[in-house]
């Protein structure tokens, strides 16, 4: 009978020793768990039963060296026993880590896992690198598809860094921006603001007022842009060319003036146009009127053109004349301004001169009569009064150059001028 609980005994040893045997992580044990006391073992066998069966002591004295008794010092460590739930040895296939983690003699191989001292094994000497992680058990894992991300807090980050995955804040949704309120259907109300508390007769002249005060009311404006003295080969001459208007911001009445002639002769050319002027853009003025001639022939001409600012800042003045002979004329004049600096400007300036036929009796002739060029450089004591000094070349041209042959006149001239630009 006791040959028969020995042997059963070394059958329940077996297993667990075949167990641990691949076992290599080394984790010293305590001092009085390495070798417990025998002597309270060997009490439940008497010294006569044991003769017969010389050969199964050897092998029983190791499986009676696992008592739980002997593991009693373990409560007696807090860490340790706050620790053993929550370590994840006892869910570990200890078995298919292989040889990477020699345990040493220190372990008694037939001490159950989930009595083992866990806290005082030296986890530092563990070769995790060579732990066979895939074999370890499934409930262990934390199933990410399983998590329900609805019931989550999303003002509070989910820290991925302590799952062992890259940490992650959630976004914190904004709350929606409420939309303004459509605006008023076309007339479900008063088109002012003001109206809809003071009424419309109340506000008429009030807006009247406003729209004087803005840009509504009238001006009156005149400038000489040339009034100089012209110095050449044989008698020395003069000219003037001026213009203003008065009106608004749209519609002005516009009148321009201009001649020219010999010091103790009669003027050349002069003429005087009265123009109604309407804006047709930022830039450019709509005019038409009348023109009179004031020397030689009398003539009375119909005038229509345009006048404004052209693309980089040319001064632009353009019309076409006919007369009441039937004649058909036509002038384009064109000015820069070239800032030297605030004061001092240099003013390049191109006229020319178109006829659609001969014109005997004021000595035109078809086609281009008559091309000037100047340029004059003036100094601005204020904006409103500016003297200058300047150079021009006149031609006529074609026939118009053929006419002043006949009569005895030079058909090239050069004028040195000085004059002076003012306007108010």
């Amino acid at each position: 009978m006791k040959t028969l609980i020995t042997i059963l005994m070394l059958g329940v040893a077996s297993p667990a020793l075949a167990q641990h045997s691949g076992h290599t992580m080394t984790m010293p044990m305590p001092a009085p768990a390495k070798k417990p006391a025998p002597a309270p073992a060997k009490k439940p066998a008497p010294a006569p039963a044991k003769k017969p069966a010389a050969p199964a002591k050897k092998a029983a004295a190791p499986v009676k060296k696992a008592p739980a008794p002997v593991r009693k010092p373990a409560p007696a460590k807090p860490k340790a026993a706050a620790q053993a739930p929550t370590t994840p040895t006892a869910a570990m296939d200890h078995g298919s880590m292989g040889e990477a983690m020699p345990m040493g003699d220190a372990m008694d191989p037939t001490m159950p896992m989930d009595q083992m001292d866990h806290g005082a094994m030296d986890h530092g000497a563990m070769d995790h690198g060579a732990m066979d992680h895939g074999a370890m058990d499934p409930a262990m894992a934390m199933d990410h598809g399983a998590m329900d991300h609805g019931a989550m807090d999303p003002a509070m980050p989910m820290d991925h860094a302590a799952t062992g995955g890259d940490a992650m804040a959630m976004p914190v949704p904004l709350a929606p921006i409420p939309l303004a309120p459509p605006p008023p259907e076309a007339g479900s109300g008063p088109a002012r603001a003001a109206e809809a508390i003071y009424g419309a007769e109340a506000m008429r002249e009030a807006r009247e007022a406003l729209k004087h005060d803005t840009g509504g009311q009238s001006f009156a404006w005149f400038m000489a842009d040339r009034a100089e003295y012209r110095a050449r080969q044989g008698r020395d001459g003069y000219l003037w060319d001026v213009q203003g208007y008065y009106g608004g911001d749209i519609d002005k009445f516009w009148f321009k003036s201009e001649g020219e002639g010999s010091f103790g002769e009669k003027p050349e050319q002069a003429e005087v146009q009265a123009l109604w002027s309407h804006a047709i853009g930022p830039w450019f003025d709509l005019q038409a009127g009348v023109r009179q001639d004031l020397a030689g022939p009398d003539r009375t001409h119909a005038v229509i053109g345009v006048q404004g600012l052209a693309p980089y800042l040319f001064d632009i003045d353009a019309a076409a004349f006919l007369s009441n002979k039937g004649d058909v004329t036509a002038r384009i004049e064109a000015e820069y301004d070239q800032r030297i600096t605030q004061r001092l400007i240099l003013q390049p300036r191109g006229e020319v001169n178109l006829a659609a036929q001969d014109i005997p009796a004021l000595g035109i002739g078809a086609g281009i009569d008559s091309l000037e060029l100047g340029v004059r450089l003036r100094y601005e004591f204020a904006r409103e009064f500016a003297p200058y000094i300047g150079v021009e070349q006149e031609w006529k041209l074609g026939g118009s150059a053929d006419f002043a042959r006949a009569a005895g006149h030079d058909p090239s001239v050069t004028n040195y001028v000085a004059g002076v630009r003012f306007w108010f």
